[in-house]
């Protein structure tokens, strides 16, 4: 069973019955790979423009982010790879999968990016897509900077150490 993202109720109205629309904001897909990969420096949420059919599949939770990255093209900021699969319910129209898709960010937020992207060593990076309290498709992506291999290696044994923490307050 899918979890809806919309539900309708019926309210009364002084003369006619109006239906109004409410919005469940439990869409939250990550990009878990990201958080180990990379240090994370500043944070940005942007908004994304998609296609009828593609907002719908995300509404579903129909997307994977585990590839997806952001780049500059022609001064506008998309992000590439990021995988987001047929609506069930669409007809022959079915967007492109895999296609492109803009980030809209305000003027000097892009312009911090592009010459901070533009730095060896940096890149910026999508963290999760969510949906916002209006019904808006968002994504959360970071200037980032790669970690090495001791850096992975520490990563894994702070969680490794957490874990047995968690576990050991827990008896």
């Amino acid at each position: 069973m899918q979890p809806s993202s919309l539900l309708f109720f019926k309210c009364r109205s002084t003369s006619t019955q109006k239906y109004k629309l409410t919005l469940k904001n439990d869409i939250n897909i990550k990009n878990k790979r990201a958080y180990f990969d990379y240090n994370l420096l500043d944070k940005y949420v942007a908004g994304i423009a998609l296609l009828g059919t593609e907002i719908k599949a995300i509404r579903q939770g129909k997307a994977n982010m585990t590839d997806a990255f952001c780049m500059f093209i022609g001064g506008i900021l998309y992000v590439r790879n990021l995988h987001v699969s047929e609506y069930s319910h669409s007809s022959f129209y079915h967007h492109d999968i895999k296609r492109d898709r803009a980030l809209l960010l305000q003027k000097k937020e892009i312009r911090k990016l592009r010459l901070k992207g533009e730095e060896k060593g940096y890149t910026i990076v999508p963290l999760r897509i969510f949906i916002n309290e209006r019904g808006f498709a968002k994504m959360e992506i970071a200037l980032a900077q790669g970690k090495k291999e001791f850096d992975k290696r520490d990563s894994i044994k702070d969680r490794d150490t957490k874990r047995e923490l968690d576990r050991a307050l827990k008896r």
